[in-house]
């Protein structure tokens, strides 16, 4: 800063010849301390102070005659040009501010200065502190009475004390055994001092302060070498880590290149440059077109596309190469190049040995099934839907828990299969998968099933007892299927089970604990069943844990022609006329009908299709069964009849045929055409069925 940054250009003054009467004029009205006297070339030659007057005529010495009895002040001139710094020494001084050419140009603003010279020195006095508080060594600092006057944050961290309670309280009283006020007594030096302090190890320096020859203080600067240890031991084992990193890839792969960003080589493992036949010090900043005429790396980098599985010919050899680009923060840093056979003759030698891995795999996958009890997978879950796709997800969803799974849709929809694929993919695929149909075990004989019994529990029970589906279910998941027909003196007795985990055969007094995972199904309506009192709230909470609801195969036709594809080559390999294709005229036909009895229906009409085909042909319309191909039939038989007419035929069809299949349960029939029990009764009443 200029000394001109801090005038006020002003060009009052007076000359030799002026009177009195005009100083205290000027002086008054223009709040002056002095004021110049200047020649005609308004060079200063004098001033006349406001301090001199009022002394003058307090000691009523003034005549106000001439201005000469008034010059009694020193000034400094000093020119406008000048580092305001020029200013300090001379501050309480009357100070004028000249030109090059000593001509007078203003009065010095003494406030402004001193303003901000106040302001830089509370800045340079927060700059230090906030040093002092980001150095990670503790410093405390002590005045010669003793007192603390530097205390940082890290002295915090190491100490305890906070800083508000120590800065100005005496040393001896926030720290015990303090050796400062020796320091500060003796005046000698402390280096390196090895001192332990809450647990912990410090190295400390304690030295005086020492200002004008004079001790005016101490000052201590300590670490923590207990953090400093622990940062060296994991330098140390980065380090190690590194060497064990470049071992690993100059040893473990054929061959690894890396380039940054533009292209350049910023490593090269010790087997990739002996195939290169080049020293790996010598190419490394080198661009990889130099090293290698045939690469692509460079490439890679700029589109940020992986390369995996390409051809490349280098040093008159094909090779297979991979390059995968370098991310870092969302943006391609630089790739990596690596070889991943040396010869492509390598391929098909590792093909034939996967493919033979593929083989061992698929048999012992397949002999973990016949041990544990499950027969499908996901992978037997055939569908392209939405709707599918979402039960998948939640079934999925399930094999990562321990929770009941419950199993709801229509009989045919292959609740059995997903209870299969869940089991299978869980943690306790190991494990035995126990399945246990509810409604085709008599009620008397339903618990000594579930639970097991002992020897001489009832008239004909077998010597040595007999271990229940729960006990062999043990370890693994059992599949309580139709979970809805179980009688009400049994669902008391599962729920006791599932609440305690445990199981008591019958005619035993032993507790048997169980670690078993249920998997119940249904295709009746619960709720409605808890309403009518006929299914017990408290085991429907407790086997309701996760649900998934199968959606019937009319609400996914979209499925319908995998499922036809997956079922035809399935049932073709069972009964050995291997039948592949199916006409479009047929797969719409399939695709028309309403499928009550879902894929297990599907499955059942393919394979008496198949039978009915020659070897090799593919399913035609014929091969259909009549209920299918019916609305073919009706529409020929119906000639003229008008409109309203051949619907009302097709409505009656219809529900004739659906009571028909369903057994004339009524309430089933409405559901399966999605109608209300009162439109169902109607449509019968107006169409004469009974």
């Amino acid at each position: 800063m200029k000394v001109k940054d801090y005038t006020i250009y002003c060009t009052l003054s007076i000359k030799e010849d002026s009177k009195a009467e005009d100083v205290i004029l000027l002086l008054k009205d223009h709040f002056l301390e002095f004021i110049p006297i200047v020649d005609e070339n308004y060079h200063v030659k004098n001033i006349v102070s406001k301090n001199n007057l009022y002394n003058l005529i307090l000691d009523h010495e003034l005549s106000f005659g001439s201005i000469d009895e008034l010059i009694k002040d020193k000034f400094v001139a000093i020119k406008e040009n000048d580092n305001i710094e020029a200013v300090f020494p001379i501050i309480d001084q009357h100070i004028v501010v000249v030109d090059d050419q000593e001509r007078f140009k203003g009065f010095i603003q003494k406030d402004k200065i001193i303003k901000d010279y106040f302001h830089s020195q509370q800045y340079l006095a927060n700059e230090f502190n906030a040093i002092l508080d980001s150095t990670y060594n503790g410093i405390i600092a002590i005045n010669k009475n003793e007192d603390i006057i530097v205390y940082n944050h890290s002295a915090e961290r190491i100490l305890g004390p906070k800083a508000e309670n120590a800065v100005g309280n005496s040393v001896r009283q926030i720290l015990d055994n303090t050796r400062l006020p020796e320091v500060l007594k003796t005046g000698q030096r402390e280096l390196g001092k090895r001192e332990v302090f809450n647990n912990r190890t410090l190295i400390i320096n304690r030295t005086p302060i020492i200002k004008d020859n004079e001790i005016v203080g101490a000052v201590a600067i300590f670490q923590d070498i207990t953090d400093l240890k622990r940062v060296t031991e994991e330098l140390e084992h980065e380090k190690n880590a590194s060497e064990i990193l470049r071992t690993i890839i100059d040893n473990a792969y054929e061959g690894i290149i890396v380039v940054n960003e533009k292209g350049y080589i910023t490593m090269i493992n010790e087997p990739y440059a002996k195939f290169l036949g080049v020293n790996k010090r010598d190419i490394i900043g080198r661009h990889a077109t130099e090293i290698i005429d045939t690469t692509r790396l460079h490439i890679v980098v700029k589109t940020g596309k992986e390369e995996i599985g390409e051809l490349q010919k280098v040093r008159g050899k094909n090779i297979v190469v991979m390059r995968t680009p370098i991310y870092k923060e969302g943006k391609v840093v630089g790739a990596i190049g690596k070889i991943m056979f040396k010869d492509v003759q390598e391929v098909n030698v590792l093909a034939s040995k996967i493919n033979q891995i593929k083989h061992e795999l698929e048999y012992y996958k397949d002999a973990l099934k016949e041990v544990s009890g499950t027969k499908y997978s996901f992978e037997n879950i055939i569908g392209v839907s939405d709707k599918l796709k979402e039960t998948k997800y939640l079934a999925e969803k399930a094999t990562h828990t321990n929770s009941n799974v419950l199993i709801r849709g229509e009989s045919g929809t292959g609740k059995e299969l997903f209870a299969h694929a869940i089991h299978a993919a869980s943690n306790r695929a190991m494990g035995p998968f126990i399945k246990v149909n509810c409604a085709a075990i008599p009620a008397e004989l339903l618990e000594s099933e579930l639970f097991g019994y002992e020897e001489g529990a009832f008239t004909g029970a077998k010597r040595g007892g007999k271990i229940g589906k729960f006990e062999l279910a043990n370890g693994g998941s059992i599949f309580l299927d139709e979970i809805g027909d179980m009688p009400q003196n049994m669902q008391a007795k599962l729920l006791r089970v599932l609440q305690e985990k445990e199981v008591e055969r019958v005619g035993g007094t032993k507790n048997i604990p169980l670690d078993v995972r249920i998997i119940a199904a249904t295709n009746r309506n619960l709720e409605e069943m808890v309403e009518k009192g006929e299914f017990r709230e408290d085991l429907y909470y407790r086997l309701n844990v996760m649900s998934i609801y199968i959606p019937a195969l009319r609400e996914r036709i979209d499925d319908l022609e995998p499922l036809i594809k997956y079922l035809l080559k399935k049932i073709s390999q069972q009964v050995g006329n291997y039948v592949t294709k199916i006409s479009t005229e047929a797969v719409n036909y399939l695709k028309n009908y309403d499928w009550p009895g879902n894929v297990r229906e599907l499955e059942n009409v393919l394979e008496r299709a198949i039978n009915l085909v020659d070897y090799g042909k593919e399913i035609q319309v014929n091969h259909l069964p009549m209920h299918i191909r019916k609305i073919e039939v009706s529409m020929k038989t119906r000639g003229d009849k008008d409109l309203k007419s051949i619907l009302e035929e097709v409505e009656k069809e219809a529900i004739l045929d659906c009571l028909k299949r369903v057994n004339g349960n009524r309430t089933k029939a409405a559901q399966i055409l999605n109608i209300s029990r009162s439109s169902l009764y109607e449509k019968m009443w107006k169409y004469g069925i009974e």
